[in-house]
């Protein structure tokens, strides 16, 4: 790694501060990612501020009658909360479907946001990516594609975004509560909240520099089945082929989040329209623009599969 300085922030408005007036800092928690990066000089800060001690891991009531989840929770703690296990139960299984034991207690709901691709041209610093070296090219393009994305994707960058976890607050509708450099507060809805690539493969999310996510924000539950289902290659410590989140209400009416296929998690509300008539409309409709290639274009088929065998499952 190359040298870096650090600090420990005292309040989540002056961490923000601190990473606006330092080009090139980060936020770093648990880091189960970010170290990763820095490692393989992927990432190269020349400055860390220590979010640990801002006291933002806890679990909340919210004030319109769902949860606030602390930035800093782990993903074993949030993926336990008696409260997200019986009101959220798509997020705990989503939780407990990503990485292993030992990352899932150091890892934290922020961090698992802002967690970057694992397209291997991304981690090979000798083939070019504009997500680590904007307009350097994309190597995947000419490349081995099976695990990357079918749709969302630009000629600028075909990467698939990597969390479980975000694939369920997409579902669910979550917000992301966060403090800027002035002080100020916002909430981005999860829809918007990671970018597609476009142009700028390398701006991932809705945040502005210096930004610092204070929380993650459910609404009220919406009941019905919640099911989440992890297709991979093998059945533990691996990432997404395709992964499918659903909330299916007793009218068969529901919602539906794709993961392992896109830059993002994959959601459209209007193929949702389509989901009392089977997972081939709802298919159908979801990956009317995918753009796969020949290494990935069984994912669209995995997509179809896998959101039946979750709609038996919601169904009994």
């Amino acid at each position: 790694m190359i040298p870096f300085t650090f600090e420990r922030a005292s309040s989540p408005a002056e961490a923000a501060a601190a990473a606006a007036r330092t080009p090139g800092a980060k936020f770093i928690a648990g880091g189960t990612n970010l170290l990763d990066l820095m490692k393989l000089e992927i990432e190269t800060p020349n400055h860390l501020i220590d979010v640990n001690g801002l006291a933002l891991d806890t679990i909340e009531p919210a004030a319109e009658g769902g949860l606030r989840i602390g930035a800093l929770v782990s993903n074993t703690d949030l993926a336990a909360d008696a409260r997200v296990r019986r009101d959220y139960p798509l997020l705990s299984r989503a939780l407990l479907a990503g990485a292993s034991g030992q990352l899932r207690n150091k890892a934290t709901t922020a961090g698992n946001l802002l967690q970057r691709t694992r397209c291997p041209y991304f981690y090979d610093t000798d083939q070019p990516c504009n997500k680590r070296k904007p307009g350097s090219g994309c190597a995947a393009m000419d490349g081995i594609t099976r695990q990357l994305a079918v749709i969302g994707t630009s000629d600028a960058c075909i990467a698939s975004h990597p969390s479980d976890m975000a694939v369920a607050m997409r579902a669910l509708d979550a917000q992301v509560e966060t403090v800027g450099p002035d002080g100020t507060t916002r909430r981005i809805p999860m829809a918007d909240f990671h970018r597609l690539p476009g142009n700028t493969p390398h701006i991932e999310t809705a945040l502005a520099p210096g930004e610092l996510i204070t929380a993650v924000l459910l609404p009220k539950p919406l009941g019905g089945r919640q099911v989440y289902r992890k297709v991979r290659d093998r059945a533990s410590y691996a990432f997404a082929l395709v992964s499918v989140g659903a909330v299916i209400l007793p009218d068969g009416t529901g919602r539906v989040a794709v993961g392992g296929i896109a830059p993002r998690p994959w959601r459209d509300e209007k193929a949702e329209e389509a989901l009392p008539k089977g997972a081939r409309a709802v298919t159908e409709r979801l990956l009317a623009d995918a753009r796969p290639t020949r290494d990935n274009a069984f994912k669209v088929v995995l997509v179809e599969r896998t959101l039946g065998a979750v709609l038996n499952e919601a169904r009994g």
